[in-house]
C-alpha cells in the first residue's frame, strides 16, 4: 500500500482525522493546539488524531495528498476542510460547529 493509499483509507474510513504535529493531549506546536481546541469546542467528540511527527512519510504525503503545505489538516467525511486558520474562520462564523453536529446527529 503506498502512503497516498493510506491517507486516503484513513480520510475515507473515518468521519473526523485531524493531522497535526504531536496528539490531542500533547500537541506539540500551537497551530495543533488550535485546531483541537476548536474542534472540542465545536463538540467534535471522536477525532482520530494522526501525528505526523511519527512517520515522515505521513507528514511529507498528506502535504501531496490535499495539495496544502501545512499542518494540522482537518478531513471531515472524507473531504478536506483546512487548516487551522479556515479551521478558526468557521468556528467564528458557526460553520464548524453546524458541520460537526450534521455528522454526529
Amino acid at each position: 500500500m503506498t502512503i497516498h493509499e493510506k491517507i486516503d483509507q484513513q480520510v475515507k474510513n473515518n468521519d473526523i482525522v485531524l493531522y497535526m504535529k504531536g496528539t490531542p493531549d500533547f500537541p506539540q506546536c500551537g497551530f495543533s493546539s488550535r485546531a483541537v481546541s476548536l474542534l472540542k469546542a465545536s463538540g467534535a467528540e471522536k477525532i482520530v488524531a494522526i501525528n505526523v511527527l511519527e512517520d515522515p512519510d505521513i507528514r511529507q504525503g498528506i502535504k501531496e495528498y490535499s495539495n496544502w503545505p501545512t499542518i494540522p489538516q482537518l478531513y471531515v467525511k472524507g473531504e478536506f476542510i483546512g487548516g487551522s486558520d479556515i479551521m478558526g474562520e468557521m468556528h467564528e462564523s458557526g460553520e464548524l460547529k453546524e458541520l460537526i453536529q450534521s455528522i454526529t446527529a
